[in-house]
């Protein structure tokens, strides 16, 4: 059983409005990222929400396998959300995949690619790979998640990644990798590329915005 963890629940202090909400071709960007997880197959989705929590949870529509986490902590850094996914996720998960809510492009095909390979053996941890550029989706065994919920501040799961990169095994996936939306000038460039999913072939397309 795999868990998929989105965290969402940052202020997106340098935009100045909560980013998990902009509108991506009639979707929130975050509805974008539920759905991928949803497409590729995930068996629990962990969102977890902070800032501007309410808004959030008004505006998604959940598949039956997702649920809203509240992260009360969300202001002390990304770190807290990761924990707050991390105990949320199913007894029962051996493996949780880790997707940012302010990444619409993720694809699911490369979501599954990354738990193919977990499942495949490939070791603690392995990473999406854009052409040779790590990038999220990111699995992690169950077996690193006390050093992965031991991160501090704003790292995240990078921390991990930096003291163990021996762990890591990159998976091939093609294409380019997902943007984050930090800036009104990543909204309008995640904008401009964005195209529907249904438009584009799951496998080494170059679009940048994938729902």
């Amino acid at each position: 059983m795999i868990t998929v963890i989105i965290l969402a629940a940052g202020s997106s202090s340098r935009l100045g409005r909560p980013k998990q909400l902009l509108d991506l071709g009639g979707r929130p960007v975050l509805q974008h990222v539920i759905d991928a997880a949803a497409k590729a197959g995930a068996d629990e989705i962990a969102i977890v929400v902070g800032h501007a929590a309410d808004q959030v949870a008004g505006a998604v529509s959940l598949p039956p396998q997702a649920r809203l986490v509240h992260n009360p902590d969300h202001g002390k850094g990304q770190s807290t959300s990761l924990r707050a996914g991390l105990r949320a996720a199913n007894p029962a998960a051996g493996a949780v995949v880790i997707l940012l809510g302010d990444q619409p492009g993720v694809r699911p095909d490369a979501i599954a690619s990354v738990v193919e390979a977990w499942r495949e053996g490939a070791g603690p941890v392995a990473q999406a790979s854009y052409e040779g550029r790590p990038a999220h989706p990111t699995v992690f065994d169950r077996s690193v998640w006390p050093e992965l919920g031991g991160a501090a501040g704003d790292e995240g799961a990078r921390s991990l990644l930096i003291v163990h990169p021996e762990w890591v095994r990159p998976v091939e996936v093609g294409g380019q990798p997902p943007d984050d939306i930090d800036t009104e000038q990543d909204y309008a460039r995640v904008r401009a590329a964005f195209a529907p999913c249904d438009e584009q072939p799951d496998r080494n397309r170059r679009g940048q915005s994938d729902p």
